[in-house]
């Protein structure tokens, strides 16, 4: 290397190494931190005659407290602390940015019932801030008398079913529950559990499945019942193929045209009770008692009056036993069966049912028989007896109070 090359690499790098070179504290930073160090020496010599240990969160306080130590190699701050700090503030605002973001998904997903926690909103039977309906415990025995009346407010897409007892009505498949099973009759506690749970798959398909409430093909429900019971099957069979008023699969399933309405989300409201008992003749009686409340809205696009429909099923069930009657096992047998249904044509048979909308409903039409509220459950269904639309084979249109 050349001596000029030398020479300029060595003038230039000596202030560098002049400057980056460790530095003497000056004569007062060492007789503080002097000063400081003896303080904390007797310190914890106090402390520890006392019985006490704790220097490091004194020494802590006073490095923070103390404005006679200047910052230098012994001072300065707390970067342990800052750090902390620093690490719970961003921890509090990351969950913050967490709650937005799953109340944010919750609006997406149901606007409705997110914004019915606000002040002055409440949702469909749900109990809100606002003093919404109180969910009703399950039914355990009749009733002894209708149900009060609801707030007059008129049903909507919202809320359809707004103004209704069936607010406070259990969700669907979850109003119907199985009583705990118990050996009764000649049939055993497992026996009974079986036909217990096949009774309640059957009330789902033949009155909750949406094919079913669609118009379809009961399909799910047909497959329960016992093909044995050569009455019930020809009435079954005839009345979905061709129905008419003494062949009505009505009297069975809940079906509505899907050309002329759909239903206001995908919620039934259910409300009833299943019971059983042993028979004289060795077999087992489950008897179901329910009340189904459907909304529905017309098909036209953009529709948005709402009508409910009342559907309330009296269904009697043998569990009969295959060495002593005609039974086929975990088939279901009919004893007996009847219907109301509340807000329906009640002089059509085409197979369906028909709501009637406000809008639309026939002013010449005068309604016979006493008024009757459809959301009574105290009373007894007699056969043939038509309170506001069809039961069993009456033709007799009646006068609700209101659906």
């Amino acid at each position: 290397m050349p001596d000029e090359v030398w020479e300029r690499f060595a003038r230039d790098h000596e202030g560098a190494i002049r400057d980056s070179a460790p530095k003497e504290p000056s004569a007062r930073a060492r007789m503080v931190a002097e000063r400081l160090r003896r303080e904390e020496e007797s310190a914890a010599a106090a402390a520890r005659r006392n019985g006490k240990r704790r220097l490091k969160g004194a020494k802590g306080r006073r490095e923070q407290a103390d404005p006679r130590r200047p910052e230098g190699w012994r001072t300065g701050p707390d970067w342990q602390e800052t750090g902390r700090r620093a690490t719970r503030r961003r921890q509090f605002l990351g969950g913050i940015g967490v709650l937005i973001a799953l109340a944010m998904a919750l609006i997406a997903l149901n606007p409705d019932k997110a914004l019915s926690w606000l002040p002055g909103r409440s949702g469909g039977g749900e109990a809100a801030s606002g003093g919404g309906p109180t969910p009703l415990p399950p039914e355990t025995g009749r009733p002894s008398g209708a149900p009060g009346e609801a707030p007059a407010d008129t049903p909507s897409l919202s809320r359809p079913f707004a103004g209704s007892p069936a607010e406070q009505y259990a969700d669907g498949a979850n109003g119907i529950v199985v009583p705990e099973a118990a050996a009764a009759g000649a049939m055993s506690k497992e026996r009974v559990a079986t036909t217990l749970k096949l009774t309640k798959d059957f009330l789902v398909a033949a009155n909750l499945e949406p094919a079913t409430i669609r118009g379809e093909r009961p399909a799910a429900a047909l497959a329960l019942l016992d093909p044995q019971q050569d009455d019930v099957s020809t009435m079954v069979t005839t009345a979905l193929d061709k129905p008419d008023r003494e062949h009505d699969p009505l009297k069975l399933f809940s079906r509505f045209d899907k050309n002329e309405v759909r239903m206001v989300g995908e919620t039934v409201r259910t409300r009833g009770r299943m019971t059983f008992k042993g028979d004289a003749d060795g077999s087992v009686i489950i008897h179901t008692d329910y009340t189904f409340v459907y909304p529905l809205t017309k098909r036209a696009q953009g529709s948005r009056e709402v009508a409910r429909t009342i559907v309330r099923r009296v269904l009697d069930i043998s569990v009969l036993d295959p060495a002593r009657f005609k039974a086929t096992p975990d088939k279901l047998t009919l004893r007996s069966y009847n219907v109301d249904i509340a807000n329906s044509a009640c002089s059509t048979h085409d197979g369906f049912l028909h709501p009637e909308f406000p809008s639309s409903r026939p002013e010449a039409t005068e309604p016979t028989g006493p008024a009757v509220d459809p959301y009574d459950r105290s009373r007894d269904l007699e056969t043939g007896e038509g309170t506001s639309g069809k039961a069993g084979s009456s033709d007799r249109c009646g006068r609700v109070t209101r659906t």
